[in-house]
């Protein structure tokens, strides 16, 4: 069996403080078995890879976690569809089912997210009670009347934990934001905008326009998400700043990128942020 411990420093942990009994991760492109486009860590089974080449992907993606654990710990798949819908996972959940974001309670279940340019949210508890994640692409991120797949989130990590969604709730969480479409590469149509200005002048800040786009602009979307976390009440938010170096599209040697590499070479991978009680 090819040796995967290696792996874990080698893709991003969350520089957060550390809770005792929870652990997180996010892959890069790094120690997989795909051929190009997909190359090498592609876990994205909806892509058109080589159906094998995603098994053996997610079995160094569990081989791993293992480790890291020193147990094994069932890592469920969602399939991410813009959404809002939370998922409550049990050691039996199956992967496949529609959710944009899920978390639980039980320990040896790995909450897992796949991006390739969408922002990945990990939200835990100080106390390891209860881990959560969520797939935060503009749609899901901005919802409906200001209330999206991070509200959906929040409100089902309190209901989990039987507290209020309050500051003192607020206080006792901490939130990381992983790679996604960076604030320089991120164009859009006048649209995206004012879905999120609708609801919050405060998001204004968050568009640059794009000299001589007609309407266009460049969104900052970890901004957008610091924003309605901060909305909610949460201030312990670490990871993803808008800088450079959290970009899907700008690092390619490290990232899939949905929105630099599919029109180009027809496809393209998904990465992984995974967080779990051990």
């Amino acid at each position: 069996m090819t040796d995967t411990s290696h792996l874990a420093q080698r893709w991003l942990q969350p520089d957060w403080p550390r809770i005792p009994g929870v652990c997180a991760l996010f892959t890069t492109r790094e120690g997989g078995h795909s051929a190009a486009p997909w190359n090498s860590m592609n876990l994205g089974d909806h892509v058109r890879d080589d159906p094998a080449h995603v098994a053996a992907n997610r079995q160094v993606l569990t081989s791993v976690i293992a480790s890291l654990s020193q147990r094994p710990v069932h890592t469920v798949f969602l399939q991410q569809v813009h959404g809002c819908d939370v998922q409550n996972l049990e050691r039996s959940s199956q992967d496949g089912q529609a959710f944009d974001a899920c978390l639980t309670d039980k320990s040896g279940v790995a909450c897992t997210i796949m991006v390739a340019d969408c922002l990945p949210v990990l939200m835990a508890h100080r106390s390891g009670y209860v881990v959560a994640a969520a797939h935060a692409g503009w749609r899901g991120l901005a919802g409906r009347g200001g209330q999206g797949v991070l509200e959906a989130m929040w409100h089902a990590y309190a209901a989990k934990l039987q507290q209020p969604a309050n500051a003192a709730l607020a206080a006792d969480t901490q939130v990381w934001l992983g790679p996604c479409i960076g604030p320089q590469a991120f164009e859009v149509g006048a649209e995206v905008r004012s879905a999120f200005t609708a609801t919050s002048l405060q998001a204004a800040q968050c568009f640059v326009p794009v000299p001589g786009g007609a309407d266009k602009w460049l969104a900052n979307l970890p901004q957008l998400a610091r924003q309605r976390l901060q909305a909610l009440g949460l201030q312990r938010i670490y990871g993803n700043d808008g800088s450079a170096q959290w970009c899907t599209v700008s690092n390619a040697s490290q990232f899939f990128s949905h929105r630099r590499d599919a029109a180009v070479l027809g496809s393209t991978g998904r990465m992984a942020a995974c967080i779990w009680k051990v």
